[in-house]
């Protein structure tokens, strides 16, 4: 018995696929064996070996396993995967959408002409679509030593955003990660994988956004203002770096209608489907400096945006420029 080959043939199956269903082993016996064994004597054999099998089995089980309910089979493992939801703004009113102001490398003529535009308008809500924040000094590309100061770009950020809660005091203010802010997980994933996910070490914590009654909306989820979709940019598809139009580029990214910020540029872009179903894209201006020593030479122009949101959804968009000297107009 011992030396019965389809014996150990049978052991090493259940070892093989110890949470195989025994019926499934045998169809495997039967195949292996050519067919020697009908599909019942084959069940006999794994369940023997199981301990299945009468009294004399169970007491001496060659493959012993935790007994199974009829009918049980292996069950799909728990997926990992985490739900990627949009961040509903929930205002109905007016909402001024500032991006890339690149802290503390802004323009200061443009950042003070598109608040002082949105504060004469009035607004109910600022969305901060991304790149607030420069964080030059963490982040992965070449750095010039000089300007090595992590805490001054801190405090000029935080001072910012207090500067904007002053000068909004009754709208709400939601802040929306770009890749610039992504380049603080990144940095302790890097450097202190430790301490990364204590929350202490939050963006959040650390820009001080519970005492300047600001909202943080991370993971790259897009911002529903009414049913605009609001990206920063850097979330789309790559491979079509850079087009002529940003809000095409957009539009072939998404098929969807969009407002997007990170190209630093001002565009529009629509389409019509065959039943003339109109989809627009947007993307609006930068509020930092157009000449960094990355990109001295570039198409960049200062601008904003300002949407209205009626209680059904529907929005109008206002995608505005400002001039070097200061001035707001019409895109």
């Amino acid at each position: 018995m011992a030396n019965d080959p389809i014996r150990r043939l049978t052991i090493e199956l259940i070892k093989q696929h110890p949470d195989a269903p025994a019926r499934t082993l045998a169809r495997r016996l039967v195949h292996e064996t050519n067919n020697a064994l009908t599909l019942e004597q084959a069940r006999s054999r794994v369940r023997h070996q199981l301990g299945q099998c009468g009294v004399r089995s169970r007491k001496s089980p060659q493959c012993k396993r935790a007994a199974r309910k009829a009918g049980d089979v292996p069950k799909m493992p728990a997926s990992q995967a985490e739900p990627w939801t949009p961040h509903e703004l929930g205002v109905t009113g007016t909402v001024g959408i500032l991006s890339d102001i690149h802290v503390p490398y802004h323009s200061e003529v443009a950042l003070a002409a598109a608040v002082d535009y949105l504060k004469t308008i009035g607004i109910d809500c600022l969305l901060l679509n991304g790149d607030v924040a420069d964080f030059y000094t963490i982040s992965r590309w070449q750095k010039d030593p000089k300007k090595r100061d992590f805490r001054g770009e801190l405090d000029a950020v935080i001072g910012t955003l207090a500067w904007l809660r002053d000068q909004f005091p009754d709208a709400s203010i939601v802040y929306k990660v770009g890749n610039h802010e992504e380049r603080w997980q990144h940095w302790l994933w890097q450097h202190a994988a430790e301490i990364s996910d204590h929350p202490r070490m939050r963006l959040s914590e650390w820009l001080e956004f519970d005492e300047l009654g600001i909202e943080l909306v991370d993971e790259q989820r897009p911002v529903l203002v009414g049913k605009l979709p609001v990206m920063h940019g850097h979330e789309l598809p790559k491979g079509l770096t850079n087009p002529v139009n940003m809000a095409r580029g957009a539009f072939l990214r998404t098929l969807h209608t969009v407002l997007v910020g990170h190209g630093h540029r001002t565009s529009g872009h629509a389409e019509s489907s065959m039943w003339h179903d109109e989809v627009f894209c947007w993307s609006q201006g930068c509020l930092c400096d157009l000449t960094p020593e990355y990109a001295r030479i570039n198409r960049w122009n200062h601008g904003f945006a300002v949407v209205t949101v009626d209680k059904d959804g529907t929005f109008d968009v206002d995608n505005l420029r400002i001039s070097k000297q200061g001035k707001v107009r019409s895109s």
